[in-house]
């Protein structure tokens, strides 16, 4: 599979869409719980559910999509994302236009949240599975960068275009909407264009070691760590952020309202630095795993220490930004380097655990840095300091991430000695070059 195929480019646009709309809610929640007069703890806490839901739902989506087919689990998921947008945002005008009591509408919320919580990791992990099974070893690293870049990609056009549809009859709801729509506008082509033929895989064991172990086996088990590392102070940064802009421009007479242009700006910044990352120093230097991940966990190490010796608006935009980069590295760094561990029939499973991550670091982090955050400004920088810095010493302590595996053109061993060209049916039942 080629970056400038339509295939990939349509798994390029599931994930743009997703991350887009899941950092655009992001980019007015805070602002929406402070409108209820809800606690900021609370606004966190309330989505752990979700959090919860997606952690345990990830290995059934990855062991589905080698059932059902790649294509079918990627609807799958579109499906649940525009249903969990749409309906956050029904709820969100209630609860503003006063139709429901704040405490309702945010039960609401959740419950809409939930939602996606369910169905959310499908899309991506048949996405990542699907690339996999259409790369070689020689190829991975960059396809799962480029792929990994339409998150970045989408948490700049996420906060930047919210404040666009935040308008007078649907108020901080409308980036919900539009979402939702952008959704369904992406899961009509995805059903209609991407190729619906599977290369010819192994499919993941149901059963025994081979699944259930991975969490365990030696291979993958110290990028699932460092990735539980980085993700988990990741989801501290994106939770505390809008909070910490809210209060720093209250500090010079901004209210809530006004302060959403400042958030956007913020979220902006960290955006930028994670597609400079993925899309100009990867691809140019031709990284690997291993240089991925020590990069990546050093800035966003430095750049929580930016947030704490440099306190007001600018230095936490300055530190978000220098995060967002080490993100940047680190993400496919420890995807690829898992990838590349492991064998053909397993790359479903691994995809899922990847995902399952996202979910795990969304579960207890985010409400305890809230938390943190109230109880001090600094605070939750300072626990995600100790966090990366433990990330970056396992990049040299561990065996399995000091000597990465590199994808190198001889290391054709994770296809099948029958796999076919990766050429699948489309849709329509001819044969479409992926």
């Amino acid at each position: 599979m080629k970056p400038t195929s339509p295939a990939f480019m349509m798994l390029f646009s599931v994930s743009l869409i997703a991350a887009a709309g899941n950092m655009g809610l992001q980019s007015v929640l805070p602002a929406i719980g402070r409108q209820f007069e809800l606690a900021d703890t609370l606004v966190a806490g309330a989505f752990a559910i979700s959090a919860l839901m997606w952690t345990f739902t990830s290995p059934f989506w990855a062991r589905l999509s080698d059932r059902l087919g790649r294509k079918r689990v990627v609807l799958i998921g579109l499906g649940g994302f525009v249903a969990s947008m749409a309906g956050f945002g029904v709820a969100a005008t209630a609860g503003l236009e006063g139709w429901l009591a704040p405490l309702v509408a945010f039960g609401l919320m959740a419950v809409a949240r939930t939602l996606y919580g369910v169905f959310g990791s499908a899309a991506p992990i048949a996405s990542q599975a699907y690339v996999a099974d259409r790369t070689t070893a020689a190829t991975r690293t960059q396809a799962m960068s480029l792929l990994a870049s339409a998150q970045g990609l989408g948490t700049v056009i996420g906060p930047v275009l919210s404040p666009l549809f935040v308008l007078p009859f649907v108020g901080l709801a409308g980036p919900l909407y539009a979402f939702a729509l952008l959704g369904a506008v992406t899961l009509a082509a995805v059903w209609r264009y991407l190729p619906s033929g599977e290369a010819t895989r192994i499919p993941t064991p149901t059963k025994g070691e081979a699944r259930k172990g991975l969490w365990r086996d030696p291979r993958v088990r110290d990028y699932l760590l460092y990735g539980l590392l980085i993700v988990g102070s990741q989801a501290i940064n994106i939770s505390v952020l809008g909070f910490h802009v809210i209060d720093e421009m209250a500090a010079t007479g901004v209210g809530v309202g006004q302060a959403q242009n400042f958030v956007a700006i913020a979220m902006f910044a960290g955006a930028v630095g994670t597609l400079m990352v993925q899309w100009g120093l990867i691809p140019l230097l031709k990284m690997e795993p291993r240089a991925l991940i020590r990069w990546g966990a050093g800035l966003a190490l430095l750049g929580n220490v930016v947030s704490i010796v440099s306190p007001g608006y600018y230095g936490v935009v300055i530190g978000y930004a220098v995060v967002s980069m080490g993100v940047g590295f680190a993400r496919p760094g420890f995807t690829a380097g898992s990838s590349l561990s492991v064998g053909a029939s397993e790359q479903g499973a691994v995809a899922g655990l990847i995902m399952s991550l996202a979910g795990i670091s969304f579960l207890a982090p985010p409400v305890i840095g809230v938390a943190l955050y109230q109880w001090a400004e600094w605070a939750p920088f300072v626990a995600n300091s100790v966090m990366l810095a433990a990330a970056l010493a396992l990049c040299w302590i561990s065996p399995r991430l000091r000597n990465a595996p590199v994808g190198s053109a001889d290391r054709e061993d994770v296809l099948s000695a029958a796999a076919p060209p990766a050429s699948q049916p489309g849709p329509e039942g001819g044969t479409r070059t992926c």
